[in-house]
C-alpha cells in the first residue's frame, strides 16, 4: 500500500506558504518603494530646474547674456553621471550649459514638465521648464542610474532580510511539528505497550487538544474490549456452572440405569435421562444464540419492511398446541403492525417470551400473545397469568442466567437476556408490566415508528 508521510506533507505546504507571502510581500514592498523613490527623485528635479531657471532670469536681466556660458563640474570623474542642463533664449539660443551637456544635444522639441528622453544609449529623466514670459527654456535632464541603484540597494536588502526571515520560519516551522509529531509518537508508543491483559486507558496529558478526540476513542475502544473480555470470562464461567447441572443429572441417571433391577425402572432412568439431555441441549442452544447476537462479534442485523401479524399468524397455530399440555390457554389477538424487522431474529424473540410464560403459567391460567399499533408505534406483548416479576426486579431479569423461579423449573435463564439483545438490534424498546386478570407479567416489545 503507497503510504505519504504527513510530516513531510506540512513542512511543504507551510514552507511553500511562507514563502510564498514572502515573495509576494517583497514584490509589493518593492514596487511600492520603487514608486515612491520615483516620485520623490522627480519632485527633486522639479525643485532644481525651478531654482536654476530664477537663477538664469536674474542674471540675464542683470547682464543681457548673449553667448553660452559653460559651468564646469570640477572634481567629477564622469559628469555624463550627472545631472546636465541648458537654457535657451526664445531664439533657441543656448544661454547657459553644464561642461557634461556640450557635446550632448538635449530634445528641443521636448514637451513641457517630465519626460523620458535617450542620451548616448543612456535613458535619462528629462524636465522642461519656461519661464513665465516663454523666453528663456530650461532643459534638466539626470541619468536613471541613480535611480537603479538606490532600487538594486534595497532590492539586495530585502534579499538578504526575506532570506534570514525564511532561515528563522523555516527552523520554528520544523521545531514544531517535530514537537507535535514527538507527542504523537509517544502516544503511539503508549498504544503499542498495551497487552491483552493490560488494557489501561491513554493518558491525555501532555497531549494536544486536537489529538484528545482521538486518544478518547482509543481509551473508549479499550474499555469496550475490556467489557467484551469481562463479558466473555463471565459467560464462559456462568456456561460452565450452568451445564454442570445437567451434565451430573446425565451422569447420574447412566449410573442409576446401569444398576437397574426392572423394565420398569429402567423406562424410569431413562425418562430422566432424555430430560437431562433435553435440559443440556437446550442451554447449549440458547448460549449458541446468545454468542451469535452478541454485538461485539455481530455486524448489525439487515432490517426489512414487515407485519409483526403475518410474523405471528405463522406460529399461532404451533403455540396453542404447544400449551395444551400445560394445562394453559393461548389466545392470539392480531393486528396490523408495520416495521423493520428481522424475521428469523423475531422467530427466537417470540419462541423465548412464549416458552417463558408457559413455563412459569400454574394451570389453569392463560397466556395472550397479541400485536397491533399504540401510539403510532408497533408492538408485540405476550402476557400471562402466572407469579409476575417485582418492580425492583425487572432490570435485573434480563442478566444471564438469572432465573427468579429457583430451580424448581427447568430453564437456563437466558431467554430474556436474548431477547433483549434481539430487540436492541431492532432499536424496541422493551416494557414489563402487570398481566392478565391483573397478575402476572406482560412483555411488550415497542418498535420504532414506521
Amino acid at each position: 500500500m503507497k503510504t505519504w508521510s504527513l510530516r513531510r506533507t506540512l513542512l511543504a505546504v507551510l514552507l511553500g506558504l511562507t514563502l510564498a507571502l514572502w515573495v509576494g510581500s517583497a514584490a509589493i514592498v518593492y514596487v511600492e518603494a520603487r514608486r515612491e523613490s520615483q516620485e520623490l527623485f522627480d519632485q527633486s528635479l522639479i525643485e532644481t530646474g525651478h531654482l536654476l531657471l530664477s537663477l538664469v532670469e536674474k542674471d540675464v536681466r542683470q547682464h543681457g547674456l548673449t553667448g553660452p556660458i559653460d559651468l564646469p563640474l570640477r572634481g567629477q570623474p564622469n559628469p555624463h553621471q550627472y545631472l546636465l542642463f541648458k537654457v535657451r533664449d526664445a531664439q533657441q539660443r543656448v544661454l547657459y550649459r553644464n561642461d557634461a551637456a556640450t557635446d550632448i544635444a538635449l530634445s528641443r522639441s521636448a514637451p513641457d514638465g517630465l519626460s523620458w528622453t535617450s542620451i548616448a544609449g543612456q535613458r535619462w529623466r528629462l524636465f522642461s521648464l519656461w519661464d513665465p514670459q516663454r523666453s528663456l527654456q530650461l532643459l534638466v535632464a539626470e541619468p536613471t542610474s541613480h535611480r537603479d541603484d538606490i532600487s538594486r540597494g534595497f532590492f539586495y536588502r530585502i534579499a538578504v532580510f526575506g532570506l534570514l526571515l525564511v532561515a528563522l520560519a523555516t527552523i520554528a516551522i520544523w521545531w514544531s511539528i517535530h514537537r507535535v509529531f514527538r507527542v504523537l509518537q509517544a502516544s503511539a508508543d503508549e498504544v503499542s505497550a498495551r497487552t491483552p491483559d493490560e488494557l489501561a486507558d491513554v493518558r491525555l496529558a501532555g497531549a494536544p487538544a486536537e489529538l484528545h478526540p482521538l486518544l478518547l476513542e482509543i481509551n473508549r475502544l479499550f474499555g469496550r474490549v475490556r467489557q467484551s473480555r469481562d463479558n466473555e470470562q463471565r459467560f464462559t464461567a456462568d456456561a460452565a456452572h450452568e451445564l454442570r447441572t445437567p451434565l451430573a443429572a446425565i451422569k447420574t441417571n447412566l449410573q442409576v440405569l446401569q444398576r437397574a433391577r426392572s423394565a420398569d425402572e429402567r423406562e424410569e432412568f431413562i425418562a430422566a435421562l432424555g430430560a437431562s439431555v433435553e435440559r443440556a441441549t437446550r442451554l447449549v442452544n440458547q448460549l449458541l444464540a446468545l454468542a451469535q447476537l452478541d454485538p461485539q462479534s455481530q455486524a448489525e442485523t439487515a432490517l426489512a419492511p414487515g407485519d409483526l401479524a403475518e410474523l405471528l399468524s405463522r406460529q399461532a397455530a404451533q403455540w396453542q398446541a404447544l400449551a395444551a399440555p400445560y394445562g394453559l390457554s393461548l389466545a392470539v389477538s392480531l393486528a396490523p403492525a408495520p416495521c423493520a424487522l428481522h424475521a428469523g431474529s423475531l422467530h427466537i424473540l417470540l419462541r423465548n417470551l412464549v416458552e417463558n410464560a408457559l413455563r412459569y403459567t400454574p394451570a389453569p391460567g392463560f397466556v395472550a400473545v397479541s400485536c397491533g399499533v399504540e401510539a403510532g408505534r408497533s408492538y408485540l406483548r405476550v402476557a400471562d397469568t402466572g407469579p409476575g416479576v417485582a418492580e425492583e426486579l425487572h432490570e435485573c431479569v434480563f442478566e444471564r442466567f438469572v432465573r427468579l423461579g429457583g430451580g424448581q423449573l427447568p430453564g437456563s435463564g437466558l431467554g430474556l437476556s436474548i431477547v433483549r439483545r434481539i430487540a436492541e438490534r431492532h432499536g424496541a424498546q422493551i416494557v414489563l408490566g402487570t398481566g392478565l386478570q391483573g397478575r402476572g407479567l406482560a412483555v411488550t416489545v415497542m418498535f420504532p415508528a414506521a
